[in-house]
């Protein structure tokens, strides 16, 4: 029972995010999205135009992103109410799979606690009959059972060895996944993603350093918990709303977590700074020649590299001790394309002397002085 559970699970969540790709074949799902695409985009042009800028627009997809969505560079798509991509499912957790993803979290390590149990009582049986006591030691003979007859599957010590070894599979992914459930039902019982606690901690740090005395509330927090578990589970397996529009809290409106956002991104091009590349990289994850501690402090995320020319322009936003992450100035980025953003060593580039982006420190720095 158990494991028709988990594989149930797994496949809602493989499947159905905020959005599905028209390579899963889900035709009918892929023109549905796109019909509330287009009319978002109607309402936002035709009806209400002045609600266009408290919206962000997302490049690659040629649209305005709904509040609570945000692209993923891997699906190649935007997805309502995105917590993460999870690459064991190969998809988005989004606001269509939010719960079902959850109830994989909770089912999988449910099932390995399930297979532990097996195991040991399997080997405590095995052990349990070959065991001889002496006066002064204690003899495991695995070539034959003393007190019973012959099993029907052989237990020798290879499978012993087997048992041993699935056991602590097991155990480990009990441990692991048990702890991404809990992370997961932290958020749900405050209505929030994991991309938006992180912005909401990105909004105390940005009225922090500027000193504006405002107050950030995150708009979508009912005030109770068992209200925001209700806005993920329900008895039909079916989420609440629309993935459009949301139900806020008293004193917020649709787009304060927008606002927020366009706020820290104009934030972050103010502290950004100007570098230019003075060595060239190829742009792999572990450079050799770039020395042994950038090769060993390579950044342990799935962010891109980009590659760096001699003379490119990088629009720094954070860094580590010796990596940096940024954006590089292409001809095609003014034109409105595609911007070409990730991480490359810090020792590929230097700071830009004659540039008035440049005298606040890279925001990265400043936390890690």
């Amino acid at each position: 029972m158990i494991k028709r559970l988990v594989i149930t699970t797994f496949l809602l969540v493989e499947y159905f995010s905020g959005q599905v790709p028209l390579r899963r074949g889900y035709f009918v799902q892929y023109y549905l999205e796109l019909h509330i695409r287009l009319t978002y985009l109607f309402f936002c042009l035709k009806e209400k135009s002045q609600d266009c800028m408290y919206l962000q627009y997302c490049k690659v997809c040629q649209s305005y992103k709904a509040p609570r969505s945000h692209h993923c560079r891997k699906c190649n798509r935007c997805v309502m109410k995105m917590d993460h991509h999870c690459p064991w499912i190969n998809n988005c957790c989004g606001y269509q799979n939010h719960a079902s993803f959850t109830l994989f979290l909770l089912l999988a390590p449910l099932g390995c606690i399930h297979a532990s149990f097996i195991f040991v009582m399997t080997m405590y049986t095995q052990l349990y009959n070959r065991i001889s006591f002496g006066w002064s030691s204690v003899k495991i003979d695995m070539s034959a059972a003393k007190r019973d007859p012959r099993p029907i599957i052989p237990f020798g010590l290879s499978a012993f060895a087997a048992s041993l070894f699935a056991l602590g599979l097991a155990l480990g992914t009990t441990i692991a996944v048990g702890m991404l459930f809990i992370i997961q039902m932290k958020v749900i019982l405050t209505n929030k993603t994991s991309i938006e606690s992180w912005i909401e901690e990105k909004a105390k740090d940005r009225i922090q350093y500027y000193q504006t005395g405002e107050t950030f509330i995150f708009p979508y927090d009912m005030g109770s918990k068992w209200k925001n578990f209700k806005q993920v589970f329900t008895w039909s397996g079916i989420p609440e709303g629309d993935g459009l529009d949301w139900p806020v809290r008293d004193g917020c409106h649709q787009y304060s977590l927008t606002i927020e956002q366009l706020k820290q991104k104009a934030d972050k091009r103010v502290r950004s700074v100007r570098y230019r590349a003075v060595e060239d990289y190829s742009g792999v994850c572990c450079p050799v020649t770039k020395g042994v501690k950038t090769f060993f402090t390579t950044p342990c995320t799935e962010e891109p590299r980009i590659s760096l020319s001699k003379g490119d322009l990088i629009l720094a936003t954070r860094g580590l001790k010796h990596w940096m992450y940024g954006e590089k100035n292409l001809d095609s980025a003014a034109d409105g394309g595609v911007r070409e953003r990730g991480w490359f060593p810090r020792k590929c580039v230097e700071k830009c002397q004659y540039d008035s982006e440049t005298d606040q420190p890279v925001d990265g720095e400043k936390k890690n002085r």
